[in-house]
């Protein structure tokens, strides 16, 4: 009993360290491209050979996929010179990049878990390449785009819709009253209500996760645009929870969520897009009694 407490996964993820390592949900036992169209299954690809002088060496086994191509999906293998790369995954696929195939495609800018840009799922996870240690990680690490998106190329994910939901939840500041001669003032107190929600850099690693976005992301909003929509809510400044709510009064918008949690055990940011979306249904419920 006391060794699963130790290993007990952490309902919210905070830091790195805390994402899961079970070998059940990184290597389940189904066949690799089980019930997939031919078109859609992940071939063997290439395996490049680590540089003859590395002497600390890991394997990446990478997505790879060009629509320009007529090629299946395919899982290059890159040995990677680990005293060559720095500490993330992040670094390793620079190297990788820089140093064996130019052709590789993600999404990369702050390189400090700020911008969201590098994204994808590492090991089993949705994470940022940028905060995922590589020393954290089994070998081979397997590394894969964000799930539920049409791919542009290899890592990078079409992004397209899920920005669109966002920009749905109108994720700026809605004011009735004239605006003020300097500022709008909020108490600490109403400040501290956003913490935990502003903090969201739109990674979309939650929606990526989430069961009832892959079923219904035509009208879920999803964890990540809801998340946001609940950063306005709370907000004291804003005049339009009226409006806002109306707009999330709808059967698939919000209540498509099923607490599943996907969303917040996979936060990179330690963020609970999952409470929040209870406490936009919490409003919905009070202004109808």
């Amino acid at each position: 009993m006391a060794e699963s407490k130790a290993h007990a996964i952490p309902r919210i993820v905070e830091a790195s360290d805390q994402v899961s390592r079970s070998p059940l949900f990184k290597r389940f036992p189904v066949p690799r491209g089980y019930g997939l169209p031919p078109g859609s299954r992940v071939e063997r690809g290439r395996t490049w050979p680590a540089p003859a002088e590395a002497t600390r060496v890991k394997a990446f086994e990478v997505y790879r996929y060009d629509p320009d191509s007529d090629r299946n999906p395919r899982l290059d293998t890159f040995m990677v010179d680990l005293d060559a790369c720095g500490p993330m995954v992040l670094d390793a696929l620079i190297w990788i990049k820089n140093h064996i195939d130019s052709t590789l495609a993600f999404r990369r800018s702050c390189r400090e878990g700020i911008c969201g840009s590098c994204a994808m799922n590492i090991d089993g996870t949705n994470w940022l390449a940028c905060t995922r240690f590589i020393s954290d990680l089994e070998t081979p690490v397997r590394i894969y785009p964000l799930a539920g998106r049409s791919i542009l190329k290899d890592l990078v994910p079409d992004l397209t819709h899920l920005l669109a939901q966002y920009e749905m939840i109108e994720p700026w500041l809605h004011s009735k009253t004239p605006e003020p001669a300097k500022e709008r003032l909020q108490l600490p107190e109403e400040r501290r209500e956003l913490d935990g929600y502003y903090e969201c850099i739109l990674c979309f690693c939650c929606t990526s996760a989430c069961p009832s976005h892959w079923w219904n992301g035509d009208r879920f909003l999803g964890p990540a645009a809801l998340l946001q929509a609940w950063r306005w809510l709370a907000d004291t400044r804003d005049e339009a929870t009226e409006e806002r709510l109306d707009a999330l009064e709808d059967p698939f918008r919000l209540y498509r969520c099923h607490t599943i949690l996907n969303c917040t055990r996979t936060c990179p940011k330690g963020l609970n897009p999952g409470k929040a979306i209870a406490e936009i249904k919490r409003m919905m419920v009070e202004r109808q009694s």
